[in-house]
């Protein structure tokens, strides 16, 4: 009689550490042992299944199914022990950044400041490389990183944030350090955020607040969704003037490709003007000055102010226009990605808004990573095909060399791109390289 040595392997397959990857509740993916690519495993209807040909063609409960069951049984100890502090690691790779290759093995470790990084090597191209997700060669772990952000757009004080990090973590730095770390991470974020499409509703609300600039007052102008809470777009200026109110906007048309149904503002004359200028040709209602017992009033936004307030009264006054537009787009980043809603039963405007999920865990780490994996993303030689043909389109269209291009025709190259596989989100891209905001029409095709 032969015995099973499925769970033998399974153990082997766990023990030897980075073969499992954990996507969500229900699915994994693990390393096969020859080296040669990954399975994945799933759980649908109360039970495991496999790509590997022993669970496929056997029917069986294969190895990489036991490990999996294993790392969950490990899993589950780990996080209802009270006293226990869960790790945190670079990830795992799946593939090499130059040839793509999944032939990868680690080899050697490299010593920075923060410690040892781990090393991988290419089994196919031969190079080797280490895992960049926005922390490489920073002296503090992603942890530390991570949770002063956190305190900060959370309304901690600099200092206090200081304390906190050498009292609990044995960290000591300076404050200069961590405003570094902010201004680093928010302009990252920044330009991933911004070319992230959301979903919006019907009906969007405007309203501004005051802050304290070097001692002197200008003005946070904020548009946001009625339905998901996300905050549209964010602008500081000096005065509250037309063309202040009009480049709001304007580029909250630009950030989402769509007109609201409903804007609701107060009673600022410059919102009046402004809307005849942008939303007014376009069978848009411009709802001014709602009474507090209308079912379309501004609580909500008048709401996220007093959040706001929360980060800005901590620092009696901000130093200069720089410093303060960096911490409104960090203040953004933090409504929209990390903030938990209760009207929207726990999750996120952004989840709201149908953009990726960052899981339960540390959000400001995911979201520091899926910037890093944006911005390090290679184009596809059909992706540089497709945007040199709409850029060319559009060129065409804007100095309008011959009677044939108009807007008809520039819809049916993108109409054909999008049968070719372009996506909204390359369209956008090329579209906000032409800094027009009237370009983006285009994205209704």
């Amino acid at each position: 009689m032969m015995v099973d040595q499925r769970p033998e392997r399974a153990l082997a397959i766990y023990a030897k550490g980075s073969q499992i990857k954990r996507l969500d509740e229900f699915t994994y993916k693990v390393k096969s042992q020859s080296g040669n690519g990954a399975y994945l495993v799933v759980k649908t209807d109360g039970e495991w299944h496999c790509e590997c040909p022993d669970c496929r063609f056997r029917g069986v409960v294969c190895k990489h199914i036991r490990s999996v069951l294993f790392s969950q049984i490990l899993r589950g100890s780990i996080i209802t022990s009270s006293d226990a502090v869960l790790p945190s690691n670079e990830s795992e790779p799946d593939e090499c950044e130059y040839c793509h290759s999944t032939r990868i093995v680690k080899r050697g470790k490299r010593h920075n400041k923060r410690g040892l990084t781990q090393t991988y090597w290419c089994k196919a191209c031969g190079r080797r490389f280490v895992v960049d997700l926005g922390f490489s060669r920073m002296k503090c772990s992603p942890q530390v990183i991570t949770a002063s952000l956190d305190l900060y757009f959370k309304g901690i004080s600099l200092r206090k944030i200081t304390d906190h990090l050498k009292q609990f973590y044995a960290v000591t730095v300076n404050c200069s350090t961590v405003l570094r770390w902010i201004q680093r991470y928010v302009a990252l974020m920044k330009e991933y955020a911004d070319k992230l499409m959301p979903d919006m509703a019907d009906v969007w609300h405007a309203d501004e607040t005051v802050l304290n600039v070097n001692g002197q007052y200008q003005w946070m102008w904020n548009l946001m969704d009625r339905e998901t809470r996300f905050l549209i777009a964010s602008r500081l200026t000096r005065t509250r003037r037309e063309h202040e109110a009009t480049s709001l906007f304007l580029e909250g048309q630009r950030i989402t490709g769509v007109v609201p149904n409903v804007l609701v503002t107060d009673g600022l004359g410059s919102y009046a003007s402004a809307f005849d200028q942008t939303f007014a040709k376009k069978h848009t209602r411009h709802i001014r000055k709602p009474r507090f017992i209308d079912k379309a009033n501004n609580n909500m936004i008048e709401r996220l102010h007093g959040t706001i307030k929360e980060r800005t009264k901590v620092m009696r006054g901000l130093d200069d226009s720089k410093s303060a537009s960096n911490v409104v787009d960090g203040l953004r980043l933090a409504y929209n990605f990390t903030r938990p809603h209760s009207a929207l039963n726990g999750r996120t405007p952004a989840e709201a808004a149908g953009l990726p999920s960052l899981g339960e865990g540390n959000k400001w780490k995911a979201l520091i990573q899926n910037s890093v994996e944006a911005k390090e993303h290679k184009e596809t030689p059909a992706q540089t095909w497709r945007r040199r043909i709409i850029e060319g389109a559009i060129r065409r269209y804007l100095d309008g060399e011959s009677n044939g291009v108009n807007a008809k025709w520039v819809l049916k190259q993108i109409e054909y791109l999008k049968k070719n596989g372009m996506t909204d989100g390359e369209l956008r891209e090329v579209l906000s390289r032409f800094n027009n905001p009237t370009l983006f029409v285009f994205l209704h095709v």
